[in-house]
């Protein structure tokens, strides 16, 4: 149906830039939302930001508003989570997940629940 491979990961100095790519294969014209989570560590996942596959409409979580920024090349069918002013506490795994259906989306879900696969996650370690 729909599957997702990230990439991009990798170490990086506190304060310092990092961009995840997420590419879709299949059937992607089912794809409703692209999302971006991230799993630290003895810590639950944690929604970090989406955007819808029609209009490119984004949503990030309060905690990284003004650091990390979504986008998407259409070409490509691939989006990317750009990540900026990196902190220790942004270590973790980053995982892209797609929300499946058919019609139009009123919002970006912030739930993992929601959506309906998931890439293999990408490591982000970020040094103090």
């Amino acid at each position: 149906q729909v599957q997702l491979v990230e990439s991009g990961g990798g170490l990086v100095q506190a304060g310092g830039s990092l961009r995840l790519s997420c590419t879709a294969s299949g059937r992607t014209s089912n794809i409703l939302v692209l999302g971006w989570f991230r799993q630290a560590p003895g810590k639950e996942r944690e929604f970090v930001g989406g955007i819808k596959w029609s209009d490119r409409t984004t949503y990030v979580a309060d905690s990284v508003k003004g650091r990390f920024t979504i986008s998407r090349n259409d070409a490509k069918n691939t989006a990317y989570l750009q990540m900026k002013s990196l902190n220790v506490e942004d270590t973790a795994v980053y995982y892209c997940a797609a929300e499946l259906g058919v019609g139009f989306v009123v919002g970006i879900p912030t739930s993992a629940n929601a959506y309906d696969k998931w890439g293999q996650g990408t490591q982000v370690t970020v040094s103090s």
